[in-house]
């Protein structure tokens, strides 16, 4: 890490005056706009409905393009004349162009159908007309925003789409004069997905683990850093001690700010420059050694390997992350969760307490907010609140938001922010949304004090791939992963964002995409949370109809994965379903939306974000629940081999369209996986891995439409298919219990 808190700042201001530099020519590009309110103009449409207004964009685009190259040197000598459109090889060039074209847009067709209603397979729906035009404008151009040279652009995009993402994440972005004043300035910045966004946060916490002991080492051992020796920090426990003079286990365990702090304080406090202190830490850092002699020169006195702590619901990127960056998986902990697929604290604290007692470092605790399973968001505010408890006990870690999906749900409770009060033309009847649940925004208002936070605009932000991102707290912790090559990056002078991270050339028109759809969509009630919130309604409709979908003579049962207010509470759970069937399943948007009682129940079901994970289970010959788990298992791969497309099949042959996964204990934790298998009928089966299917519902109109509720549509795919699945096993149930 080599910039000092003035540097940082000095840095954001020239990349400002770089911004304002653009705009002497052009309009500087900003979020400062009224934004628009017409859910129904933000997408092409399932049926393509808004074709001829995206048309015009992109031959728009095109012709823009064109009026830019001509214009650039205009006097410059033209190369393709129309004498060359004439001959027969560039005749024969274009039948060639014209009938690879063809074919390719054919094939495409066996393309997923993300667009239908029908489709709740994975984390993908349609695109916003915004977030496509931004991609294709911008791609027109090519830049590339591994550096500022390539991308004079859409860096600064890129600048400004970061900082959107902290403010709508729970990130305050202060001003020069709070900076001056010793402000922590957050900062984000695109990444291809939020796998390279997890690694990246692993990245930044190991290295700011560590980054304590080179520093010690070359304090003590370089004359050119003797000024700095008198340097003193506060511990975790509130005590103060010079630097030099802690023993290892202390210099693991400062706190983020304060060694993020530590190159400023030595410049001010030391006169130590930041070129010195950067190349004498080249020395002694684990950017330099390497882990092996890294840990041979420093961590001679810890005993066992240091750890980071993820959830059982974790993303795959996590043990990826492990192996890249030397940790090691075996030293990725699985969390145990909860009945609600939610990180298990009790489970947490146990781990914490046994860290402590065997001094083993912990990197970072992971939390998810929206699992990419269950939609579950782990207890945010208590991870944090923990952190504090052990902080004082000489324990400190980072906190990582692992909000890859669930990011952009938090726009349902965020304010309008960065834009004046909406046109009253643009202001219409509020859409059918459905509040978060309590606990959900009690872990969305505690999410600003998390390190790190992964977020993908192309999950939840329904843009273009690639388009992922990840936000740090503090900004000073993207120089932990700093990487630079002369060829690509010429100094402070420019704004820059390709220094820092994993990837190297990186498509501006990513930046681009989410620029223009958050300007037009706002991240905040207005824009996004109108789309989340109307997706929400409809998984929860969507929930309440599965859960009541048996009738008694029916041959199945559905049970969600998501337990009944009832069920948590232990109130009257027969009653509470009652409830359901009388006042949710089978009524209109709007009669839920005058029934207070069903409004304040609707809020409060189903998963915490809006994707929905179920099993079926069938009865026996004898009319009784069926109690092999095996055998619910193979039912409900016999669903899924009937709800989801084989490669190379006509897609138009599928009516719905699903996915699957299987839910362990190995990574659940007995706790989740005992009371499910219980919930479903098999609890005193053996086996501890349980398949389900899952529906993600991110189509914000699906409930109701001119020709009736499409949930109807979707209940009747679901009964067939079942009817059908169970035709194929029940010969082999003749009997059973």
């Amino acid at each position: 890490m080599d910039t000092p808190r003035d540097a940082l700042s000095q840095g954001f201001e020239k990349a400002r005056q770089g911004l304002q530099q653009v705009a002497q020519s052009s309009d500087l590009p900003n979020f400062d706009s009224t934004g628009t309110r017409a859910l129904e103009a933000w997408f092409l449409g399932p049926k393509a409905e808004n074709a001829d207004e995206l048309e015009r964009f992109i031959v728009e685009a095109i012709r823009d393009q064109a009026f830019w190259r001509r214009n650039f040197h205009p006097s410059d000598p033209t190369h393709i004349t129309g004498e060359m459109k004439r001959s027969p090889e560039y005749l024969e060039a274009m039948d060639s162009l014209t009938e690879g074209y063809q074919s390719l847009l054919a094939f495409l067709k066996k393309s997923v159908p993300f667009f239908s209603p029908r489709y709740q397979g994975h984390m993908n729906w349609d695109l916003t007309i915004p977030g496509i035009l931004g991609y294709f404008a911008a791609m027109l151009y090519n830049p590339n925003n591994v550096a500022f040279e390539g991308s004079t652009a859409t860096t600064i995009l890129e600048i400004l789409v970061g900082d959107d993402l902290c403010q709508m994440l729970g990130y305050t972005i202060p001003d020069r004069e709070a900076i001056d004043r010793g402000a922590i300035r957050p900062w984000g910045h695109i990444t291809c997905d939020g796998t390279v966004a997890n690694i990246e946060a692993l990245w930044s916490a190991r290295n700011l683990k560590f980054y304590p002991l080179a520093l010690q080492a070359a304090l003590q051992a370089d004359p050119a850093l003797a000024a700095g020796k008198s340097i003193v920090i506060t511990l975790p426990t509130g005590a103060s001690r010079p630097l030099i003079e802690l023993d290892t286990w202390e210099l693991l365990n400062l706190q983020a700010d304060d060694i993020l702090a530590l190159p400023t304080r030595l410049t001010a406090e030391s006169q130590i420059s930041r070129d010195t202190i950067t190349a004498s830490l080249a020395q002694y850092s684990l950017q330099s050694l390497g882990l092996q002699e890294f840990s041979r020169r420093f961590l001679s006195q810890i005993d066992k390997s240091p750890v980071f702590l993820v959830p059982g619901t974790k993303h795959y990127s996590f043990p990826k992350a492990a192996a890249v960056l030397g940790i090691g998986a075996a030293n990725a902990i699985d969390v145990p969760v909860d009945k609600d697929a939610r990180l298990n604290m009790a489970a947490l604290k146990d781990i914490l307490e046994r860290c402590l007692l065997e001094k083993i470092p912990v990197y970072t605790v992971v939390g998810v907010v929206g699992s990419t399973e269950e939609s579950a968001i782990d207890p945010i505010k208590d991870i944090l609140a923990l952190r504090a408890e052990f902080r004082q006990r000489g324990l400190e870690f980072t906190v990582h938001g692992d909000a890859a999906w669930g990011g952009y749900h938090i726009s349902v409770m965020r304010d309008d922010f960065d834009m004046p009060e909406p046109l009253a033309s643009l202001v219409a009847a509020p859409p059918p949304a459905v509040p978060l649940k309590h606990y959900v925004i009690e872990q969305f208002q505690a999410l600003g004090g998390v390190d790190s936070i992964t977020v993908d605009p192309h999950k939840s932000g329904y843009i273009p791939y690639p388009a992922g991102a990840l936000c740090y707290r503090n900004s000073a912790m993207r120089d932990l992963v700093t990487f630079s090559a002369p060829v690509v990056f010429h100094g402070d002078a420019e704004p820059t964002v390709g220094i820092y991270g994993i990837e190297g050339s990186k498509p501006g028109a990513a930046a681009a995409a989410v620029y223009l759809s958050h300007r037009v969509i706002r991240p905040s009630k207005s824009g996004y949370g109108k789309i989340i919130g109307e997706a929400l309604f409809s998984c929860k409709k969507l929930y309440a109809r599965l859960l009541c979908m048996a009738r008694p003579e029916d041959p199945f049962v559905v049970v969600p994965v998501s337990r009944l207010p009832a069920e948590v509470d232990g109130a009257d759970l027969a009653a509470q379903i009652q409830f359901i069937r009388d006042r949710i399943v089978g009524k209109t948007n709007q009669e839920i939306i005058n029934d207070r009682d069903a409004m304040k129940l609707l809020a409060e079901i189903g998963p915490d974000q809006n994707i929905l994970a179920y099993a079926f289970n069938f009865k026996n010959a004898s009319g009784q629940i069926n109690t092999d788990l095996a055998q619910t298992n193979r039912l409900n791969k016999a669903l899924y081999d009937r709800l989801s497309i084989n490669p190379g099949d006509d897609i138009y042959g599928y009516d719905l369209i699903v996915s699957t996964t299987d839910l362990n204990a190995a990574q659940y934790g007995a706790t989740f996986i005992t009371d499910y298998k219980h919930r479903l009928g098999v609890g005193k089966s053996a086996g501890d891995s349980i398949t389900v299917l899952r529906s993600v519902v991110m189509d914000p109109w699906v409930t109701e439409t001119t020709k009736g509720s499409f949930l109807d549509i979707l209940e009747h795919e679901f009964r067939k298919a079942v009817t059908a699945a169970l035709a194929e096993i029940m010969p082999t149930q003749t009997g059973r219990d």
